[in-house]
Parts: structure tokens; sequence; C-alpha cells
């Protein structure tokens, strides 16, 4: 999950300089607040800072942050998927590929630094919805309306986010993680026909291509919000880690994924915003029932609050550390 946010407040002094968009564009700032969090959390590794929606400066669709993201243009026609340019973001979107060697060249290899994108059906649902949505009745009609159509727009927005990741691979990243978001806004049936075979190629694509220097492809992480409802056929997809929300217990999730699998995950944020004690004691927790699988990477659920005290993200990295040691 995003470690850097308006929580810290050495993060919210640069934003209080620049907006969210300069702030993503701008590959200095950018590392420098990737680093935030390693600097006062002590957490084993980096994550990016960046949004998914940069991709669309690749499409040359406009998007807005008031402060949540806004298109102004969504894409609900045949003559809007028809008329959207899909180009080459690796160039178009250098700003990330700087951003990731200003981070590595600063990390100096301390802890890996983790990349990341939207998965396609997420991309997409902003891309028809025009941002965040409860219902996404555009998305389903749309899917519903016109099946063929949707499939064309999710493969080609999985080859332009596989092209952008192994851009950010090929920049330097350690690892790549794909955030589905949304996913949980469909039911099985659907998610399996309609999403899956899309966020499988994307994973597929990035898992095949070894960057110059290394004799292995980097792991991918698969997170799909909405675990209850679709973890099983997430974990139809070969991604290296499977990313496990707040809505399932962990042990549960692996009775699911097999304990075959490394899962990451899955601390309830909201638990942040307790006292020390509670940190610690469902920290614990968490470690305890992941016990069963292959490896477990720790991590929330779901993104950090911007209420959260930074001394209880402390308290929760330093349980972890407890508990492994």
């Amino acid at each position: 999950m995003r470690q850097a946010g308006r929580y810290l407040p050495e993060y919210r002094a640069i934003r209080s300089k620049v907006s969210f968009l300069e702030l993503c564009r701008t590959p200095e700032l950018a590392a420098e607040v990737t680093l935030q969090p390693i600097d006062r959390l002590d957490v084993d590794a980096a994550i990016l800072f960046s949004d998914i929606l940069v991709v669309f400066d690749a499409m040359d669709v406009a998007v807005e942050f008031k402060p949540g993201p806004q298109l102004p243009s969504p894409v609900r026609t045949r003559a809007d998927v028809e008329g959207l340019r899909w180009g080459e973001p690796v160039g178009e979107l250098e700003y990330v590929m700087n951003a990731v060697r200003a981070c590595k060249k600063a990390l100096a290899d301390r802890v890996p630094l983790i990349g990341f994108c939207g998965a396609p059906f997420t991309t997409c649902s902003y891309l028809i919805e025009g941002g965040g949505s409860r219902d996404f009745l555009e998305v389903k009609k749309l899917l519903f309306t016109e099946p063929a159509l949707f499939r064309s727009l999710m493969a080609n927005m999985s080859d332009l986010l596989a092209r952008y990741l192994i851009g950010q691979i090929d920049a330097g990243v350690d690892a790549v993680q794909i955030f589905d978001s949304w996913a949980g806004a469909l039911g099985p049936r659907d998610y399996i026909e309609h999403v899956l075979p899309h966020t499988r190629t994307l994973v597929e694509r990035v898992q095949a291509h070894i960057p110059e220097g290394r004799d292995q492809p980097v792991p991918v992480i698969l997170f799909a919000r909405g675990n209850m409802n679709i973890l099983g056929a997430t974990a139809q997809v070969p991604a290296d880690v499977v990313g496990v929300d707040w809505s399932i217990g962990m042990d549960q999730a692996i009775e699911i994924v097999g304990s075959d699998r490394v899962v990451q995950g899955n601390l309830d944020p909201g638990v942040l915003l307790g006292s020390p004690e509670l940190i610690r004691d469902r920290v614990r927790d968490v470690l305890r029932e992941a016990a069963g699988a292959k490896a477990h990477i720790f991590n929330l659920g779901h993104g950090i609050s911007r209420v959260t005290n930074p001394d209880h993200a402390k308290a929760m990295v330093d349980a972890v550390h407890e508990g492994l040691g």
C-alpha cells in the first residue's frame, strides 16, 4: 500500500507547496516523499510515490484531483473507446522512470523499491466512471451492453499497463504491485469472465520480462480488494504474491489460495486509530494467522488513513519486527 501520505507532517509540508500531480510529476520530490516512511517508520521496503492514474498521461486523458480524482471527459461510448490514444508509457511517463532512478540512488540498497500500477479493471473503471463510484453503474452498463467493446478496452489497457510496469522494472524497481481496488464491485462470475483474463495477461507479460543485469524476473504482487467475493478467482492468476485485504482472516485466505502461495496483508488500517497496545495485539494475530503460508509479507489490508498518528504506524512496524525476531 502507499506508505507516504497526508498522515505524515513532512509530506504535508511538501504538499503545501505543490499540487498532488506536480508532486507525482517531479522526480526529485517524488523520491523525497518515497523515502519519508523509510526514515520515520523503519519499514522493510519502499513503495514508489506515484498514482495509478498517471498512466492516463500516455493516453491524453485529463485527470483532476479535487481532491479525489475526476476525469472531465469519461469514456462511455463506442466512439469514446475507439477514439482513445494508446501511447508509449516509458517515454511519456519519463518522470516516473526518473523518480524510480532517483529513489534507487537515494536508497543506496537500504531496502528494495516497489513499483506499481492499477489493474486493468480498476484503471478502466476510473476511465468509464469519471472518478470513484459506489455502484459502478457506468462500468456495468458498458460491460453488459457492449461486452466485445469492453473486452477490447480491457485488452488495450492491459497492454499499456504491461509496458508501463516493464518500464519501471527497467528503471530499477525490485518488485511491482498491481492494485485492483475496485475488483469487488463485480461478483465472482463476472470477475472471472470479464476481468481475470486481462489481469492474467498483464501478470504473465511482466513475469516474462527479465531486466538487464538480473537473471530472473522481479516478483509480481497482485492485490484485489473485495477478497471475500473473489479471492479464489484472484488466486488463479499466477502472481508471485497474493495480496489479501482485511475483509477476510488471513488463515481463511490461505485455505483458499493454498499454503504453497506467498501472501501479503492484511491488518485493517482502522486498527491504527486504536491504542499502541491494540495495534500490537492485532499485529500478532495477523502474524499467527499467516503462519501456514509459504511466506508472508506483513502489510495493511488497504491504504493507510490520512488521520493515522505516525507514532501508531511506527508501533505497527515495531510490533512486526518484534514478532518476527
